[in-house]
């Protein structure tokens, strides 16, 4: 009985719970919906889901409560936590559970909602409400959503570290999905729809940028305001960043991200080994799009804004909006570089003309001038390396008058250093670090010191080619050659304005190096000076770097030095040898050169180092040109020590002096305007035969004073320093074999010992003896000038002698008084016992005196010749 009663209580407690449960719960007022008003002046805003964050009991709870369990839901705390989870799972980095895909949709709703306006965004309000006071007080969400965040990164310099922070967070999620840049996302929904439908999500942008031409215009001007807020910062850039992560982590490891740090670092490295090409491609083509478009070279416009002012007169709102005032300014960065204030400014034109030389895709001017000609001559080269560069320089007589010009100009700016000219800073790596090490770059400071060291045994081939090359190149213009063009800069406005051609593109040819080498004694600048010899040992040591002789004589070196290898001089050597056979135009270039080498011992590589002991010895304190060092050797070339090497190459040296009048400096440039005046026609004859030196004997009384002492010392020399057959002194071979005695032979091939040959021709006139006319004449030349009266004036001993046989034959005299042809008087009685003691005492006198004057003593003897002699 018990166990029923107990048995109808239980059911009836059991209808009673039941009847409870089944019972309508009594129901709560649901929350009212939360707002933000963080920032009054942005409007304001109704928080997603009331707490400004996903919900945690809805599509994500089952992903909150597995990964964020310790995360308490409410102002983006829970999307935060997320976020990271999702990050992670797409690089891979995530064992055991991953983010649920209805999560992430959630996730990305929220987010939508959150970017409409600054209020929703809680972490940001708050980290960026002063910085909106001070940049962005003026703008408002509610009429424009979006428009306060888009503010803040317009004035991204400007903010707080914390508002930054939280700036870059946004940007950081809009670079893994565009929807959540609600303007971005307005524009461009459409053309994603449209154009990739099919792109992986967070590749959507990338996308439409390789299909830009089919975007709408909308679209576009959000992709590029995009582009121009995350430009600066590698991890805003999905599809770099991805590309680049492991050679970031390899090359660019303590790099910290931000201002272009991590792409300008990835860009030094760009040529490394182990630098891969995935990376390399992306990088190039994101450096392509920021040179096209000044705006979004951010680095470059914080380096240079305020150099922009101060030094081009200019801003980067008028470079934004007018392009030639952009090109103008760019131009004004690249020319005046050097007197720009700002380290961080040098540093950004620098890199921009050394990305310039590296691919041309990297010169706006260059790479729109050359398009057409780029397709037509260079379109099966790969980009970069200076690879395309290089072919429109092989191809450079072929090119479009624009593009030859812009291909010029481009030259001229990467003269000035080493990181400008890419394929001989990678040919010549090692050489730069081993000859180079402690040369700072600049100035052509680097390649000048890889031209020094070019005979260097140690450079390699590669490096050697690409130094050659670019001297050749040079010599082509002198605008080319940035340290000659600098150093001399006033004197070719003074010395030779004008000469190069006014039209775009068209090289000087050499015009204005010859000008300068033809004036460099009215050259007043120093540099420039140093600068011109440098430019001239360039031409001596290769044919090649002389372009007007290299024009002249193409056909010659084809014909006579084709298997001759450029350098060291060989080519010129053998079109020397081959003197008598080249064309006439060849010749004289060639012989032109051999005249201007004469001037200064150290354009004589051969006679330089031969001479190199007696140079120590007898001319070490004589400055070099002007043949000083020259002139110093042959006044000691009879010293008893003096080296026989050396005496041979000066003896070779003074035969060209003899056979032509440009090889004798002093002779050059005194004579100048008397060659004009008595031997114009004798100078358009010129085959190494002295016609201008034998013109000027000729005219020798007609000369300016400056010239007649040239020539009489030129003269001098000559006899001197005699050969038989000499083209100057052959008027006197005769008169030689005749009257000066073998005996004064030093050996066989009749080579006269120094002086002697001279000695006895001057002794010859002295003692009245017949002399050819023209070898008269050159012993007169020769003669000291206070010397040469007694023999040119009208009362000298020959005139007397001539009157008084006038006066015989006129009185009919039947005795002779005078013999004309031994030049003697005869008279009788104590007349002549008189007049022969006088003229003993006379003559004997006279001829000691003129003797001494002239040949000085038999003894051992040094050749010293007159101030300015060559």
């Amino acid at each position: 009985m018990r166990a029923t009663i107990l048995a109808l209580v239980l059911g009836t407690l059991v209808l009673l719970a039941n009847a409870a449960s089944d019972a309508p719960a009594p129901t709560k007022a649901a929350p009212a919906p939360k707002s933000s008003n963080i920032i009054p002046s942005a409007g304001q805003a109704d928080l997603y889901g009331g707490i400004g964050d996903v919900s945690a009991t809805g599509d994500c709870a089952g992903d909150a409560k597995a990964l964020c369990k310790d995360v308490n839901s409410g102002d983006g705390r829970l999307a935060a936590c997320l976020t990271k989870k999702v990050r992670a799972q797409r690089q891979g980095n995530t064992v055991g559970r991953k983010v649920s895909a209805k999560c992430v949709n959630a996730l990305a709703a929220f987010k939508m909602d959150r970017s409409k306006m600054i209020n929703k965004d809680v972490p940001l309000a708050k980290a960026c409400k002063d910085d909106v006071a001070k940049v962005c007080k003026s703008v408002s969400d509610t009429s424009s959503p979006g428009a306060v965040l888009g503010c803040l990164k317009d004035n991204k310099p400007k903010l707080s570290a914390q508002c930054s922070a939280e700036v870059f967070r946004t940007q950081q999620e809009v670079a893994e999905d565009y929807r959540l840049d609600y303007k971005l996302y307005t524009a461009c929904k459409d053309d994603v729809s449209n154009l990739c439908k099919d792109a992986d999500s967070g590749e959507e942008i990338d996308c439409l940028a390789e299909k830009r031409l089919q975007v709408s215009w909308e679209c576009q001007n959000q992709m590029f305001r995009n582009e121009k807020e995350t430009g600066d910062d590698i991890r805003l850039s999905t599809r770099l960043f991805n590309k680049c992560l492991v050679d970031q982590q390899k090359f660019c490891p303590d790099v910290e991200p931000g201002h272009m740090r991590v792409q300008e670092c990835l860009e030094d490295n760009i040529d490394e080994s182990g630098f891969s090409a995935e990376c390399k491609t992306e990088l190039e083509n994101v450096i392509a799009k920021r040179v096209s478009d000044f705006r979004l070279d951010t680095a470059l416009r914080e380096a240079c804004e305020d150099d922009l002012k101060e030094t081009c007169g200019t801003s980067l709102k008028d470079m934004d909006e007018d392009d030639k005032v952009k090109k103008t300014a760019l131009n004004c960065l690249q020319q005046y570089r050097e007197e720009l204030k700002r380290d961080k400014c040098k540093a950004e034109i620098h890199r921009r003309l050394t990305r310039a030389a590296r691919d041309i895709r990297f010169d706006e001017v260059l790479a729109s001038s050359c398009m057409e000609d780029r397709n037509r001559f260079c379109s099966d080269v790969t980009p970069g390396s200076a690879r395309v560069i290089r072919c429109l320089q092989d191809n450079r007589n072929n090119l479009d008058q624009k593009c030859a010009a812009a291909l010029f100009d481009h030259e001229v700016k990467m003269a000035e250093d080493i990181d400008f000219k890419f394929p001989m800073k990678r040919a010549c790596a090692w050489e730069i670090s081993s000859f180079c090490k402690d040369i700072p770059h600049g100035h052509a400071r680097i390649v000048r010191c890889l031209e020094d060291h070019i005979d260097n045994t140690d450079m390699s081939k590669e490096c050697k080619d690409e130094v050659m090359k670019d001297m050749n190149r040079m010599a082509q213009d002198y605008r080319l050659n940035w340290r000659l063009n600098h150093a001399c800069e006033a004197d070719i406005s003074k010395l030779c304005p004008n000469m190069c051609s006014s039209q775009p593109g068209i090289t000087c040819g050499g015009l204005v190096l010859q000008c300068l080498q033809d004036k460099q004694d009215n050259i007043t600048s120093q540099a420039c000076q140093d600068e011109v010899f440098y430019y001239e040992l360039m031409e001596v040591t290769d044919f090649r770097n002389d372009v007007i002789l290299a024009e002249a004589c193409r056909g010659d070196v084809e014909m006579y030095c084709k298997d001759v290898e450029p350098g060291e001089g060989r080519v010129h050597q053998c079109l020397r040898y081959n003197r008598d056979k080249l064309t006439e135009q060849c010749r004289n270039e060639e012989m032109k050169l051999a005249a201007l080498e004469y001037r200064d011992i150290r354009l004589r590589p051969k006679l330089n180092k031969l001479c190199s002991e007696e140079k120590a010895v007898y001319c070490k304190d004589t400055k070099p040109g002007k043949a000083r060092v020259i002139k110093c050797l042959m006044e000691n070339m009879a010293q008893p020590n003096f080296g026989e090497e050396c005496k041979e190459e000066l003896q070779k040296r003074e035969d060209m002096m003899k056979s032509d009048y440009r090889y004798d400096i002093g002779v050059f440039s005194n004579c100048e305007g008397d060659v004009e005046t008595y031997c114009k026609e004798a100078k358009s004859k010129l085959r190494g035969n002295a016609t201008v030196l034998k013109c000027l004997v000729d005219n020798f009384k007609s000369l300016a004073e400056q010239c007649s002492s040239e020539m009489s010392r030129a003269v001098r020399l000559a006899l001197w320093d005699y050969k038989p057959g000499a083209a100057l002194t052959t008027a006197c071979d005769d008169d030689v074999e005749a009257q000066c005695p073998r005996g004064v032979r030093s050996r066989a091939g009749a080579i006269f010992t120094i002086g002697a040959v001279g000695r006895c021709l001057s002794k010859s006139l002295v003692e009245g003896k017949r002399l050819d006319t023209k070898c008269r004449a050159l012993v007169l030349a020769a003669a000291p000038k206070d010397a040469r009266v007694y023999f040119d004036h009208p009362d000298s001993t020959s005139a007397l002698i001539q009157k008084i046989a006038e006066v015989q034959q006129a009185a009919g005299l039947e005795s002779v008084l005078v013999d004309a042809d031994s030049s003697t008087v005869t008279v009788t009685g104590w007349v002549a016992l008189a007049c022969i003691i006088s003229l003993i005492v006379v003559f004997v006198g006279g001829a000691v005196m003129l003797y001494k004057r002239l040949v000085g003593t038999e003894k051992p003897h040094t050749l010293h010749i007159k101030s300015g002699d060559a």
